[in-house]
């Protein structure tokens, strides 16, 4: 099974973003063509091109892929991008790492990670206008690139569950392959941090204002001092603080970092809830999220793992959850509200610990995320399968 560990991910703007002409870079071809080796949008990546520690991530996807599809999938795509701590020194410069941020956010209704983020994107010159056309999904009519496009691959990405060829091909012109790649990256990463604090109902810290309008209000089911559905830890706590104005980036005891604090990691986690179910929350994830390359890789390791045929086609047609036992329903119960609705009813979060417990259910939703990321890179690279895959997820 794929897993991503999620770390810590913001950038100081130069004035200018180095670009690659895409009509050199592809030799020729269209920006968007699949090529048949890495039957995605972008060529095949030779180990030789990358510095030591990626070449070890290109070692460890090859291991972790069948021979035919080596050099598939999110992790090789990831191995495109400058490999930088994405939030702090990426190329793309912080100032278009908090658009790029709040833009995730907004889409995925997260008030959290929007208000500690809005002020680390004023705080690095982050135009208010720019941040209150993101706030309200105003049209992009008059800005210009390449914060235009940014947010219109953001919107796009994250409400139709990819990325069409024309906004593909004017991100890589304005961009480069390797910033768009690092673009695409930064926001998948965001949006497995919103399902962790959404999973988890993280509120404002008291005092704080909350200036992202929603189309629902959260459930008021959080404890008073951790402000989330998580009682709070004991300290210290380990906190950032921004070296630009002194505050601390998560008040203390808050936020995604604490929340994964929780769990014992996803190491451990097939050891503790059994492969079955960590099988059930990838394709409960993939599906979704429409991802088409994640669930059919993982169709036939889920029957191996013992996921009956049954319950993967009422994963895979959207049926309804009645005969499945309790286990199973609250999970996907849960993946469904958390990716579908970016909010889960206290019923459904209350249904869910008492068939997992608490630290259980930290590191499932973690699960949920890293494959919530991974569809976010799969999508914007339009990856297919490999050429002796049948598409098993029924898709427009």
């Amino acid at each position: 099974m794929r897993r991503w560990l999620p770390i810590a991910l913001v950038i100081v703007w130069t004035g200018s973003i180095p670009t690659a002409d895409p009509r050199v870079a592809y030799a020729g071809q269209q920006p968007d063509a699949i090529h048949q080796a890495s039957r995605n949008r972008l060529p095949p990546i030779a180990r030789e091109e990358l510095d030591a520690r990626r070449q070890a991530l290109y070692d460890a996807a090859a291991q972790n892929e069948n021979s035919a599809s080596v050099g598939m999938g999110a992790a090789a795509l990831r191995l495109h991008g400058s490999g930088t701590d994405l939030r702090f020194s990426g190329p793309l410069g912080r100032r278009l790492t908090e658009l790029a941020i709040l833009t995730t956010a907004r889409e995925h209704h997260q008030p959290y990670e929007w208000a500690l983020h809005e002020l680390d994107a004023l705080a690095v010159g982050l135009d208010e206008i720019l941040i209150d056309i993101v706030r309200h999904r105003r049209p992009l009519t008059g800005v210009g690139d390449p914060e235009a496009i940014i947010m219109e691959v953001g919107r796009e990405l994250f409400t139709t569950r990819k990325l069409g060829s024309d906004t593909y091909a004017r991100a890589l012109t304005q961009l480069g392959k390797t910033n768009l790649v690092d673009l695409i990256d930064l926001m998948g990463r965001y949006a497995s941090t919103a399902a962790t604090l959404t999973a988890f109902n993280q509120q404002m810290p008291l005092g704080w204002r909350q200036s992202l309008p929603l189309p629902f209000t959260y459930p008021d089911d959080i404890h008073p001092d951790s402000r989330s559905r998580l009682p709070l830890r004991s300290g210290p706590y380990q906190t950032s603080v921004s070296v630009l104005y002194g505050r601390m980036a998560s008040p203390g005891g808050l936020g995604p970092g604490q929340i994964r604090a929780y769990g014992r990691g996803l190491q451990t986690l097939e050891s503790r809830v059994g492969d079955r179910l960590t099988m059930l929350v990838i394709l409960a994830t993939a599906r979704a999220h429409d991802s088409q390359y994640d669930w059919t890789m993982n169709e036939p390791q889920a029957l191996q793992a013992g996921l009956e045929p049954e319950v993967i086609d009422i994963i895979r047609h959207h049926r309804p959850l009645d005969s499945l036992n309790e286990r199973d329903a609250a999970l996907v119960a849960f993946v469904r509200e958390l990716f579908g609705n970016h909010n889960v009813s206290s019923a459904t979060y209350t249904r869910a610990v008492s068939a997992f417990g608490e630290q259980d259910l930290v590191d499932l939703v973690s699960l949920m995320g890293s494959h919530a990321a991974d569809a976010a890179v799969l999508a914007a690279f339009a990856q297919s399968l490999p050429e002796d895959r049948q598409p098993l997820l029924p898709l427009p």
